[in-house]
């Protein structure tokens, strides 16, 4: 009989039984001549089966029939050397499912290597078996995309030898997979190309970087076309380079287009070269990149001196600089096509004049790829449209001298005398200011006396020192430098510039503010001035002709206008009368705007009604000659019979029965200085009119009350705000 167990060993045992049961692995045991005998319970609870049912050779039941075969014949073999068994196979669950199992048994020998047991445990690898699964199926579908890719594959070892290539690759070489591993490339790359590809990869290779290269391969027929080849490396977490992939692209037909384009290019420039235009051809952003023969002639440079040109500016005239960089930086923005006419450097340092025309050539995205531009050589267009200016000029001014007082109509006495103290004046230098009330015709007078002065063929250049706002006077009449303030983008000529040896007339000359007076004070002074922003004192012959309505004795009372600049002024005064002061002129008046709008308007009148006449004659006429030809053109247009009238309703200053002229002076006169007195504090107000350091607030009056006597008294208001940065 056996040796009975010790109650020690006993519960010994049972507590290595309880262990093996308890771990989550599959522990089973078996004798030396393979008989299993042992299956601890997650084994049995997996298979869903008592001990009995398994042990010995009954676990075969539940082994996959496709991989029964496989394991019984491994587990013998094992039992009949010794060796340690290791198998797969699938192994029924004890819901039905098969799972993929990894089976591992060891031998346990005795002192004298008798085997005495045999140790296993099994591993569930079902997730791992479907995870190869996977990763075969993926080899299979990649090898199948790069088989019918447009390209060939290939990959290389970190030292560069040859691992793969796609079939593909070698039915277009003629080469067999082990030819090609055998550096087989290198003899179907084409001899010019060998060295360099060799150098280049053994290059890449040393410094693990990406390679890209053209290169010319052998077809299995023998004849040669070109790749594109790019191998990129792959690396580990580490950076350390495990493999090389490469792709090899058919380029055959993109080169040959390439040297089709390159034959018609050379073509083309032939072409261009004989062209009797100059031609040129810029990049997006205006980038120099060629330019045809007749250009470089004409310019002195070979085609590498014109590209490297940055200063291109020098190649036209300096005045049109900025007027080309303008144009072409707009045309870069808007990507419009444009013309323009500009002076270009000849190699001798003369100018010529060209019409040039900027077209873009866009690609498919629409995006602007090169700007095309042609010379038009119009010197000759150019002297002749001078020659027929001057031609103009000349006629033009003897008609000016034709007609000297064409539109100063009348005898009147007042009138003739204003007439006598033109002829007078005319001739000289002399500054003159011309006073009247609005619409009395200053400017008239002041054409007049600049064509009978010896500045007559030169500019009249007019000024409405009203009109502009008070921030932009400066500049108007004495120009401004590019950078000069916000919005100067280029350099300006002020209107003393424009009239130089010629006359300038400065109408409503009372309206300059303090500023202006000063500048211009110095300029009738010293006959000098600066542009705006600029440092360089600029000389000036010009004849300086002033105008007001205003009571310029009054402002320098108030202190709006300066006394210095009113007598600088006022060296030769001529009054204008008011058209109520020459009534005898009235009559005249009629008929020459009758006859002038008449004429227009394709009519005829043979008398003007007596009423008509009697109530221009009767009436104050405030707006003067101005207003008297604005009812006259207004008539004529509606006036239906050869018999001409006007609407009594259209003059607006009825004069009544108990109103006199020394009434109608009064209110003028009341008007005046209420006009001074509100522009006095829009000036100290800097232009406000509402608010507590407002016009109004000063005054003490309502702001809409302000506001209507503004409007009623026309003054501009924005004249009086401060200029910004001051």
């Amino acid at each position: 009989m056996p040796a009975m167990a010790t109650p020690g060993r006993e519960s010994e045992l049972l507590n290595i039984e309880l262990l093996v049961d308890s771990i989550p692995s599959l522990i089973h045991t078996a004798m030396p001549d393979g008989y299993l005998d042992y299956f601890n319970k997650p084994w049995l609870e997996y298979l869903g089966a008592r001990l009995e049912q398994v042990a010995g050779w009954n676990w075969t039941s539940f082994i996959h029939p496709e991989d029964l075969d496989g394991i019984v014949d491994k587990w013998r073999a094992c039992l009949a050397t010794g060796e340690i068994f290791e198998y797969e196979t699938r192994v029924r669950r004890a819901n039905g499912d098969f799972r993929w199992m990894f089976h591992r048994k060891v031998p346990l020998r005795d002192e004298r290597g008798n085997i005495v047991k045999w140790y296993g445990s099994s591993l569930d690898i079902e997730e791992r078996k479907r995870a190869e699964e996977k990763i075969r199926q993926s080899e299979q579908e990649l090898r199948t995309i790069i088989e019918t890719i447009p390209a060939f594959i290939g990959t290389n070892l970190p030292d560069g030898s040859i691992d793969f290539v796609s079939q593909s690759f070698l039915d277009y070489l003629g080469l067999s997979k082990e030819q090609w591993l055998d550096w087989g490339w290198i003899t179907a790359t084409h001899p010019d190309e060998v060295a360099g590809a060799v150098e280049k990869f053994k290059a890449a290779l040393a410094a693990g970087q990406p390679l890209e290269y053209e290169q010319r391969l052998r077809e299995s027929d023998g004849t040669y076309r070109w790749f594109w080849s790019r191998n990129v490396p792959l690396r580990d977490a580490s950076g350390k380079i495990v493999k090389w992939y490469g792709v090899l692209t058919d380029i055959e037909d993109r080169k040959s287009a390439e040297d089709k384009i390159r034959q018609q290019q050379t073509e083309l420039r032939q072409i261009l070269d004989l062209a009797p235009q100059i031609i040129a051809v810029y990049g997006p952003n205006r980038e120099q990149l060629y330019a045809n023969r007749i250009l470089l002639d004409y310019l002195g440079l070979t085609l590498e001196e014109w590209r490297q040109r940055a200063d291109r500016d020098v190649f036209a005239h300096p005045d049109e600089w900025e007027r080309v960089d303008r144009h072409f930086d707009r045309a870069l923005t808007s990507g419009d096509a444009f013309e323009l006419e500009m002076r270009l450097r000849k190699r001798d340092g003369s100018y010529r004049w060209f019409l040039g025309r900027f077209n873009p050539l866009r690609d498919e995205q629409g995006q602007i790829t090169r700007w095309y531009v042609t010379g038009t050589d119009i010197e000759d267009r150019k002297q002749a449209e001078d020659t027929l200016r001057r031609e103009n000029v000349a006629l033009r001014e003897e008609i000016d001298k034709a007609s000297m007082f064409e539109e100063i109509v009348g005898t009147s006495r007042a009138l003739k005398t204003v007439l006598s103290r033109i002829s007078k004046v005319a001739p000289s230098n002399s500054t003159v200011l011309i006073t009247g009330e609005t619409g009395t015709g200053k400017e008239l007078v002041a054409r007049a006396i600049h064509r009978r002065s010896d500045r007559e063929s030169r500019a009249f250049v007019s000024v409405n020192c009203s009109a502009i706002p008070r921030d932009l006077i400066a500049s108007e009449l004495f120009g401004h430098e590019k950078g000069a303030f916000t919005g100067a983008t280029q350099q300006r000529l002020g209107r003393f510039e424009l009239a130089n040896r010629g006359t300038l007339f400065l109408d409503e000359v009372g309206e300059l503010p303090a500023e202006s007076q000063i500048a211009l004070l110095r300029v009738l002074q010293e006959h000098e001035f600066e542009r705006v922003g600029g440092t360089r004192p600029i000389r000036t012959d010009v004849r300086v002709i002033a105008a007001t309505n205003r009571d310029l004795q009054a402002a320098i009372g108030v202190g709006s206008f300066r006394s210095d600049l009113f007598y600088r002024l006022n060296v030769f005064p001529i009054e204008i009368p008011a058209l109520r002061e020459r009534k005898e002129d009235i009559r005249l008046l009629v008929e020459y705007f009758i006859d002038r709008y008449a004429r227009k308007t394709g009519k005829n009148f043979a008398t003007v009604e007596k009423k008509t006449l009697g109530l221009l004659e009767s009436y104050p006429w405030p707006g003067n000659i101005r207003e008297l030809q604005n009812v006259i053109e207004r008539s004529v247009i509606v006036c239906e019979t050869e018999n001409f009238s006007v609407d009594e309703s259209w003059l607006s200053q009825q004069p009544s029965n108990g109103r006199t002229e020394s009434q109608l002076d009064l209110s003028e006169k009341v008007a005046a200085q209420e006009k001074e007195i509100i522009e006095a504090a829009l000036r100290e107000s800097q232009g406000r009119v509402f608010g507590p350091s407002g016009a109004a607030a000063k005054l003490g009056i309502a702001r809409s009350t302000l506001e209507s006597k503004i409007r009623s008294l026309k003054i501009n208001k924005n004249r009086f705000r401060a200029i910004p940065g001051t």
